[in-house]
């Protein structure tokens, strides 16, 4: 598990993933501005990079002292691809996966092994 802020230090989730971690989860209160341009990128980097399945709950709605945040949680697998994911509303999102879909992309690319 990491939190919000770490998702811009791909060397940590990095770490996640030679630890064997499958499954890495991200709660987040990205702002709008942010969650609008770097939420989902960063998100599907690390799950790419990494060969992980990331669930990222995004927080959203306003806030006090008028903070906004972005919200638009989502379920990212392995090759980058997002599974499902919310808008900028309170949700529950239910979704499988297949977990063995990370030992099969860590095979085709085993970019954990050359570091």
């Amino acid at each position: 598990m990491t939190i919000c802020y770490d998702l811009r230090f791909p060397n940590l989730y990095r770490q996640l993933a030679k630890k064997d971690c499958l499954i890495i989860l991200v709660p987040a209160a990205f702002t709008r501005p942010t969650g609008k341009d770097h939420w989902e990128v960063l998100n599907r980097s690390r799950a790419i990079e990494n060969n992980v399945f990331i669930v990222a709950t995004g927080m959203c709605g306003k806030h006090h002292m008028k903070r906004k945040t972005y919200g638009y949680s989502l379920l990212v697998d392995p090759w980058g691809n997002i599974i499902n994911h919310t808008k900028n509303k309170p949700a529950v999102i239910n979704s499988t996966i297949n977990i063995s879909d990370v030992n099969k992309i860590r095979k085709k690319i085993p970019s954990l092994k050359y570091e």
